[in-house]
């Protein structure tokens, strides 16, 4: 067995050009913008905390003047998944399942105690200690329940953390190792003519 195998190189990354190094900042204010003031929601509402963003999509509270549309047609038409009220152990893999229908780029706002930390159910034997066990979140909006403010306040802070997103970091491309290019994972195919049986 050779103990220092030979090393693999990787191919450097294509350059554009002089203006390359330009692009990537405009583009990536402009994609971000249109994200941040175009949020539909889908709201998975389990409990009391589900009354209270109703009531922040309100004609009183407007969230649409921040340009956010509440109430999209499913998971597959929405951007931003509010989950609010109490998730429990048997309405996890739901929880879950809806979270992985939603395209790229999605966020998820926790609204209320209980799907931060399990609220006052913490305690139970049926009670997922919040929501982030379960899917990656966003934005913690504490209270029980909540107001309808602190759901703006939320939302304001995740238009923020769009703001900043770097489209290298989101939809940048990983790189492989050399030892996963190197393994025994993926075989090249064989040549035409053999094993093939002929």
């Amino acid at each position: 067995m050779d103990v220092n195998p030979e090393p693999v190189y990787l191919p450097e990354p294509k350059r554009l050009g002089a203006l390359a190094r330009l692009a990537p900042e405009p583009m990536k204010v402009v994609l971000n913008w249109g994200r941040r003031y175009s949020l539909w929601v889908f709201n998975f509402g389990l409990a009391c905390c589900a009354i209270e963003f109703i009531a922040a999509s309100m004609a009183r509270h407007d969230f649409i003047r921040l340009g956010v549309i509440p109430f999209a047609p499913g998971p597959r038409q929405a951007d931003l998944m509010v989950v609010s009220g109490t998730v429990t152990d048997k309405m996890a893999p739901a929880v879950k399942r809806l979270y992985e229908q939603m395209p790229e780029p999605k966020y998820v706002i926790s609204f209320g105690a209980c799907s931060n930390c399990g609220g006052p159910y913490w305690d139970s034997y049926s009670v997922t200690k919040g929501v982030d066990q379960i899917i990656p979140v966003d934005v913690y909006v504490p209270g029980c329940p909540p107001r309808p403010e602190a759901l703006l306040q939320g939302i304001l802070k995740l238009q923020e953390k769009i703001a900043r997103e770097s489209l290298g970091e989101r939809y940048g491309e990983s790189r492989p190792s050399a030892a996963a290019l190197t393994s025994d994972l993926v075989k090249p195919p064989a040549p035409a003519g053999e094993g093939d049986g002929r």
